[in-house]
């Protein structure tokens, strides 16, 4: 799982950090890739994963075992991409931002590996004593024929799974800002929201709450890490599991990325579709949730659907094939 981790901003030296954070607007936020031009041509990279096609459908069958046991009621699992990559990890964020553009976008550079974010998900937004969370649960891709992304649009409204999954984990985070705001506080404004990204398109929910008065904005961080959306419930077996399960460590994958204010503003978002740059090489985690009902295939399926925008950036246009321990 991942650990949590904090820096400053530095005008010169190891840690330097570039955020582009912002909102969906609209019932329906619609992003399209802008286009845009670089300094240098890269060649179609070979991209491989810690996990063949057939162990992660594996993975998905023995999470399931645990659920129908009782141990939990959803897990999210994950597969790591690996490729080389002959260009910076900011080159990387740029040409990540231009096919996956996304509202929390982030880049950080940690002097030995750089993080490049096109994030989707909000973890925590803190204003004050006033703290938000916006969990994203339930995928379906896009498509370039209108029919057909239409048709994907109403099977992932109309889905009972994904909503399922949706509302258990909106009530796990109404749960988690409940340990640290006032009673009765804690409001669901909006339990499902459509939003749509060029690759993929969410279901959306908002959490929000008052912060106690003693309650600092690092408490509240605390309290909610890591997301319930990427690590499942209950959310601390959940996390025991994807230890079990899981044959590598995730890194910052599924960690927060953000600031803490001393001004009492603060704005993290979730770590995911995001790649970790070192020695050349870029590691790219990509996930599902899965529940009792869940198609193993098709888990599978919605692990690749995300890692769309990162293998359009390496100009990757065929699925992952082979088997990498990298």
């Amino acid at each position: 799982m991942p650990a949590p981790g904090f820096g400053a901003r530095q005008s010169s030296g190891a840690l330097d950090f570039t955020v582009r954070a912002g909102e969906p607007e609209g019932p329906a936020q619609e992003q399209t890739p802008a286009p845009k031009t670089f300094g240098g041509r890269i060649p179609k990279q070979l991209v491989g994963s810690n996990l063949s096609p057939s162990a992660f459908i594996a993975l998905v069958e023995r999470a399931q075992a645990y659920i129908r046991a009782g141990d939990i009621y959803q897990v999210n699992l994950s597969q790591r991409l690996a490729a080389r990559f002959p260009f910076s990890g900011w080159e990387l964020f740029q040409r990540l931002s231009a096919v996956s553009p996304a509202p929390f976008s982030a880049f950080l550079d940690c002097g030995e590996f750089q993080i490049a974010s096109s994030s989707p998900e909000l973890f925590l937004r803190l204003s004050g004593r006033h703290v938000q969370t916006r969990p994203i649960k339930g995928t379906r891709p896009r498509s370039t024929d209108p029919a057909r992304d239409a048709q994907l649009t109403y099977e992932l409204q109309t889905s009972t799974k994904e909503m399922a999954e949706l509302v258990m984990i909106t009530d796990l985070l109404r749960n988690d800002l409940g340990k640290v705001c006032e009673f009765g506080s804690v409001q669901v404004p909006e339990l499902v929201r459509l939003e749509r990204y060029p690759q993929v398109q969410h279901l959306v929910s908002t959490v929000e709450g008052r912060l106690r008065p003693d309650t600092t904005h690092l408490a509240a961080f605390a309290s909610s890490f890591p997301g319930g959306s990427v690590t499942g419930a209950p959310k601390f077996r959940a996390i025991e599991i994807i230890d079990e399960l899981e044959p590598i460590t995730r890194g910052p994958y599924t960690g927060a990325l953000g600031y803490l204010g001393f001004n009492r503003e603060s704005q993290l978002s979730i770590i995911i579709r995001a790649a970790i740059c070192k020695e050349r090489t870029v590691y790219f985690h990509t996930g599902a949730g899965i529940v009792a009902d869940s198609v193993p295939a098709a888990e599978y399926e919605e692990t690749l659907a995300k890692a769309r925008g990162f293998l359009q950036a390496l100009h990757y246009d065929r699925l992952p094939q082979r088997t990498v321990r990298a």
